[in-house]
């Protein structure tokens, strides 16, 4: 791998591992602290992207997804209270929702490449941590899916209650999948900041 894009795959590195140890903590009622950190993924691959590339992004984007796997297998052999950290649903919603979710991020931003500097980057990252999220929840919480792991009672997510509590009735993890995504949406809009300070910091040097 070319050493430039190294940076790159250590930030992502970085933005799982932090992520998946702090999803453990609770952040309010709604959310845990990995919320705030996993959405910067979206940040490290699309500077990839716009600095050297669809190719470089993906390659990222596969160092990330072999991190966070490494991350799964880890937890899986950690008990908690209740079982393992990590169980056999939310290692596979977590892998396919942060392949699919960032590849297709990739794919976005690489088409919009010529379009205004911060419509790639929002639209990209919208619409992929969008599909994230709806991956991420259904299969690791959804009742119907249930056939991934018989032996893994998540019924507590099927508890119905209004929607963040003030809204209409809804399952507990469609509750936390909202709180979790208007998160992304929020830091999508905040990383154009630092998006356009590194790229326009980076793009000069770039042969």
């Amino acid at each position: 791998m070319n050493s430039k894009y190294l940076p790159g795959v250590l930030a992502m590195a970085a933005i799982v591992v932090a992520s998946n140890i702090l999803v453990q903590f609770l952040f309010g009622q709604w959310l845990t602290w990995g919320a705030f950190t996993y959405p910067l993924a979206f940040l490290v691959t699309d500077i990839m992207n716009r600095v050297y590339g669809v190719q470089a992004a993906r390659r990222v984007v596969f160092a990330g997804f072999l991190v966070g796997v490494a991350c799964s297998l880890i937890g899986t052999q950690i008990m908690g209270e209740f079982g393992p950290l990590v169980t056999l649903r939310i290692a596979v919603g977590s892998g396919i929702a942060f392949l699919t979710a960032q590849l297709l991020d990739v794919a976005i931003f690489d088409r919009m490449r010529a379009a205004k500097w911060w419509q790639a980057p929002v639209i990209s990252s919208v619409i992929g941590s969008s599909v994230d999220t709806a991956l991420f929840f259904t299969i690791a919480f959804s009742a119907s899916l249930a056939f991934i792991e018989p032996a893994n009672d998540v019924s507590w997510a099927g508890e119905v209650l209004p929607m963040l509590g003030v809204g209409p009735q809804a399952p507990l993890w469609v509750s936390l999948a909202f709180a979790d995504w208007l998160v992304k949406l929020a830091i999508a809009l905040v990383a154009l900041i630092p998006f356009r300070i590194i790229t326009r910091k980076l793009m000069p040097q770039v042969a």
